[in-house]
């Protein structure tokens, strides 16, 4: 069994097809097609399921995947540590929400570039769920997701501290407004990818609301969530420090909400088993070194 073929087999799960799962590991989709058809004849079973939508584990495939996470994890923290010498250089890769990456993460990356240079740092944005994936096999050092996350496998810190907002196209300055002027099923919600926590918490309140059967329309860029807001398309749960740095906050409108709906901690996470090795540590020190927990 070869180690490249677990690895490929996990990003392949990790991302729910081939062509991410290629872009991911920077390789063709045909190599990783290859990869898996040859680890599922090599276990003589069948791994995943096709279909229009992508590719989903088979009861096989899922039996798997915590061993080729865990083997995945070891082997780069086997080369990571035969590597570290106490100086913190080399590789250290970074996962983040992207709400978090455009506002709150520009200052400390600054901060941790100038004090230590020698580090190679790469920042991957995703949803919760698939920065919670990454980090279980190894795929990232550590990952700002929403919380709260329990996991047995993962230890997290309190980084920074959200204010959730429902974001309104301008003419809806009310909540009430916003109810009467939609149709009885409710507006369209504007949401991330599937695994998004603050899509979680949007249908949530959606339910709450009366609109459990809403319109989801997803979309992939802060940018084009709150123009197509602007552009009255449908509402959206953001940060309000999201929305208030935005070129477009004039139009829409942002409306406060109970803090059982809107309070939500932003959480730096790490595998509870990693070698904690130099580059990491310096990174955890500019954050700690920081004002960690930063009201929206």
């Amino acid at each position: 069994m070869e180690l490249s073929d677990l690895l490929t087999f996990s990003a392949v799960a990790r991302n729910g097809g081939i062509t991410r799962a290629a872009e991911e590991l920077k390789t063709v989709q045909s190599n990783v097609t290859q990869r898996v058809k040859a680890l599922e004849a090599e276990m003589g079973v069948a791994l995943f399921e096709r279909h229009s939508r992508g590719m989903t584990l088979t009861g096989a495939g899922r039996r798997l995947l915590p061993y080729a996470q865990r083997m995945a994890a070891l082997s780069r923290e086997a080369m990571l540590a035969a590597r570290d010498d106490g100086e913190p250089k080399g590789p250290l890769a970074i996962g983040s929400m992207e709400t978090t990456a455009a506002v709150r993460l520009p200052p400390l990356l600054a901060a941790f570039h100038h004090r230590f240079p020698a580090v190679q740092l790469t920042l991957r944005t995703a949803t919760t769920a698939d920065l919670m994936a990454s980090i279980l096999d190894g795929a990232l050092d550590g990952a700002f997701v929403a919380g709260p996350i329990e996991h047995a496998d993962l230890i997290s810190t309190v980084a920074f501290r959200e204010e959730l907002v429902l974001v309104t196209a301008r003419r809806f300055t009310t909540l009430a407004a916003l109810r009467a002027g939609t149709p009885e099923s409710g507006p369209t919600a504007l949401v991330f990818r599937t695994g998004c926590t603050y899509r979680q918490r949007l249908e949530q309140l959606f339910s709450d609301f009366g609109w459990p059967s809403a319109t989801r329309f997803e979309l992939g860029t802060l940018d084009g969530m709150i123009g197509c807001v602007a552009a009255g398309v449908g509402v959206t749960l953001l940060p309000r420090a999201v929305v208030e740095r935005s070129e477009l906050r004039k139009d829409v409108s942002t409306h406060s909400l109970d803090t059982s709906w809107s309070n939500v901690d932003t959480l730096f996470i790490q595998r509870h088993s990693a070698h904690q090795y130099s580059a990491l540590d310096g990174f955890t020190s500019c954050l700690n070194g920081t004002d960690r927990v930063i009201a929206a």
